[in-house]
């Protein structure tokens, strides 16, 4: 769904272009829903790239925290960011929440059919990349170059 598919380019990236460390996996949830929850059995930290209605211009980002990742969601874009809002609050009631959660959004521009990002979106993808290594430093994760 044109700039819907933002997260997924940046997965990857990061699986192109890095080797990650135990503990680290990268992926691409796309539209799985609560058929991710079996993955969330151990996972202290979360951090999900993904198209997020922000408020602003197209291609402005946010960082959200905790709390805030459910309450941002409850404006959908896609059926995939539905399910990551039940994912998230069946693994509270499971038991399952990560203790940190960080999402990194960017405003699309188009959300129709198609395959491309619009220019505004993809001109933010290498600034998603180097947030992604960002937080994964901060949680003591350094991946090798690839």
């Amino acid at each position: 769904m044109s700039d819907d598919g933002v997260g997924v380019r940046v997965a990857q990236r990061l699986q192109q272009e890095f080797r990650f460390p135990a503990g680290v996996t990268v992926l691409d949830g796309g539209t799985l829903g609560l058929d991710l929850l079996p993955r969330f059995e151990g996972v202290t930290r979360l951090l999900v790239i993904d198209a997020l209605e922000t408020g602003g211009p197209p291609g402005t980002t946010v960082r959200l925290v905790g709390d805030e990742l459910p309450v941002a969601l409850k404006t959908k874009l896609s059926p995939h960011q539905m399910g990551l809002q039940d994912l998230l609050a069946v693994a509270e009631l499971q038991g399952n929440c990560p203790e940190e959660m960080i999402l990194w959004g960017v405003q699309p521009a188009n959300i129709e059919v198609g395959m491309e990002l619009s220019a505004p979106v993809a001109a933010q993808l290498d600034f998603l990349v180097a947030k992604s290594l960002d937080e994964l430093a901060a949680w003591g994760a350094h991946p090798a170059t690839r």
